[in-house]
């Protein structure tokens, strides 16, 4: 495709690129990012009883058990996904990874599957998903009872999804974002309490609406 001046417009993925690397540098302008070998420690947040009935769990106190995550990502997202997972195991969580490792195409939902179930029988308290965009891979999260999966792109939509939606599985776009990005948005996310009061009842009433279509067994109802 050309322009009025008959040169070549340049693409949706290019212009992704540009704007990438444009938030990646102004972060690093800003400080809020480590360097890739090492780096900066996530934000210090209180521990948590459960994760169905408990705020934000940040690294485990020293002699205590290491807080579990569980970390997962398809073909477009496992190179991003295994530095994500190096910040977790350097910043004191223990990670627990579903995959994929490679470029070799894989289906998101099988990974988006084993990393909410790890979840939503107590394996692990927090889960993190990978995909080109993010979409399909929270759709699949939020099947799985128990589960309220958010796709973030921003500081203020990790912070938000916790705070106001309780939210325990994160899901983040590949493409869309950097990994600077990327690390900053997953430490926004663990570093954010659940909170209290008029947040807490609204989600009581997406866990009373999921009920609704559960059988008495916990089966999902068809």
């Amino acid at each position: 495709m050309h322009n009025a001046r008959g040169t070549a417009s340049p693409s949706a993925d290019q212009v992704r690129e540009v704007v990438r690397r444009i938030v990646d540098a102004r972060l690093a302008a800003d400080g809020t990012i480590g360097s890739a070998s090492a780096p900066g420690p996530a934000a210090a947040v209180p521990g948590a009883t459960s994760a169905a009935a408990g705020p934000a769990a940040g690294a485990a106190p020293s002699g205590s058990e290491p807080v579990a995550i569980a970390i997962g990502a398809d073909h477009g997202g496992s190179e991003l996904k295994d530095r994500v997972g190096q910040m977790l195991t350097e910043t004191g969580f223990a990670v627990h990874d579903c995959g994929a490792h490679g470029t070799d195409p894989v289906d998101y939902p099988d990974i988006a599957h084993a990393v909410a179930r790890l979840v939503a029988d107590g394996t692990c308290r927090w889960g993190i998903i990978l995909d080109g965009a993010g979409i399909g891979s929270c759709m699949v999260a939020n099947k799985v009872p128990g589960i309220r999966a958010a796709l973030c792109h921003d500081l203020s939509s990790a912070r938000n999804s916790r705070e106001h939606n309780h939210a325990n599985v994160l899901t983040l776009g590949a493409r869309f974002i950097g990994e600077g990005l990327a690390i900053e948005i997953v430490r926004a996310w663990l570093g954010t309490d659940w909170a209290p009061g008029r947040h807490a009842a609204r989600v009581e009433k997406i866990t009373a609406i999921e009920r609704q279509y559960m059988a008495p067994t916990g089966e999902v109802r068809r």
